[in-house]
């Protein structure tokens, strides 16, 4: 079969369609015909060596999350057909034309979503559920700012926390402002031209927010804890500004009892991946149906272009995921 393979760490030109073995299914496997394959950030982390040699998953192929049709089914799976379309989780494999997906991180994918679409909802989603509800414990009339929200897993969080009825404050950059705001934020702050500390203050009358979701990490941390009532959470889910060093106001997070979070889907376990897919399942699968959540995909490049695809995801800019159509 092919796949996109890579024989060093390095830019997006190491990236390289070949002919690859296909996977062996287990048991409790299914083996999914790929039709659509998600970017994410981690899989530019680890084609650039971020990861080193750690092994995160089952495959060395990149991709993490994939839509497709089951042309497979392991012994011990009853409750799947062959010709079903469904989207998942994985631990890396995704960026290739045949997959291994455990059945208890697979989904059905709803009638009323492309396989396109699909790639763009897992990863994303279940991050967000995850970081937002599970975590957050953000609810209705609960007010939480969201960081980097034009992105995958950003605007994600926002429909999320926008669907469970809080008051969504959300930065991004001037251009996105509206798009952000027509998926569910109340208010949308250009980081660019504005300091969202100020902001959030005037808006909550210095009150703070419940909840702080961040994608960027730095300076924005301790800004961030000075933006939360006391008793709020902060989740940290990345570090777009590269900085993994920064000081802590400990003396803020120890008098007003705050709650400093960390979370990351790659270096989960498979149990705690099951876990995190059930909640997704069980609270907010059934809204893409009713269209309470969209997928949103902001470019679709062909398996061929994959480095091309990586370098959109690296330059930003853009409004929900990036997609491989693989076929």
């Amino acid at each position: 079969m092919r796949g996109v393979v890579y024989d060093s760490f390095g830019p997006a030109e190491v990236l390289r369609v070949a002919e690859v073995p296909g996977p062996e299914i287990r048991p409790r496997d299914l083996l999914v015909h790929v039709k659509a394959a998600g970017i994410n950030r981690a899989d530019i982390l680890q084609r650039t060596g971020a990861y080193g040699n750690q092994s995160f998953g089952e495959s060395s192929l990149l991709g993490l999350e994939l839509a497709g049709e089951v042309v497979g089914v392991g012994s011990e799976v009853d409750d799947v057909s062959i010709g079903e379309r469904v989207m998942a989780i994985v631990g890396g494999g995704a960026y290739a034309e045949f997959a291994r997906v455990d059945r208890d991180m697979a989904l059905r994918l709803p009638d009323n979503v492309s396989f396109v679409e699909g790639a763009a909802i897992m990863e994303s989603f279940v991050t967000a559920v995850e970081a937002v509800s599970h975590l957050a414990g953000v609810g209705h009339g609960r007010a939480v700012l969201i960081h980097g929200a034009a992105g995958g897993v950003g605007s994600a969080c926002v429909q999320v926390a926008h669907a469970l009825g809080a008051v969504v404050y959300a930065t991004a950059s001037a251009s996105r402002l509206v798009d952000v705001g027509k998926v569910g934020a109340a208010t949308v702050i250009d980081y660019g031209a504005d300091d969202f500390e100020s902001v959030v203050a005037s808006l909550t009358d210095h009150r703070g927010v419940d909840a702080v979701i961040d994608f960027v990490g730095g300076d924005y941390l301790p800004r961030n804890l000075r933006s939360l009532r006391p008793g709020g959470t902060l989740v940290q889910v990345g570090l777009l500004s590269g900085q993994r060093d920064t000081s802590i106001p400990l003396n803020l997070l120890l008098h007003n009892y705050l709650r400093l979070v960390g979370t990351v889907m790659k270096s989960r376990g498979v149990d705690e991946k099951r876990a995190m897919v059930r909640r997704f399942s069980e609270g907010f699968l059934p809204l893409f149906v009713s269209g309470g959540l969209k997928p949103l995909v902001d470019r679709v490049f062909p398996l061929e272009c994959a480095a091309d695809a990586h370098r959109s995801v690296e330059r930003g800019g853009g409004f929900g995921k990036v997609v491989l159509a693989v076929n």
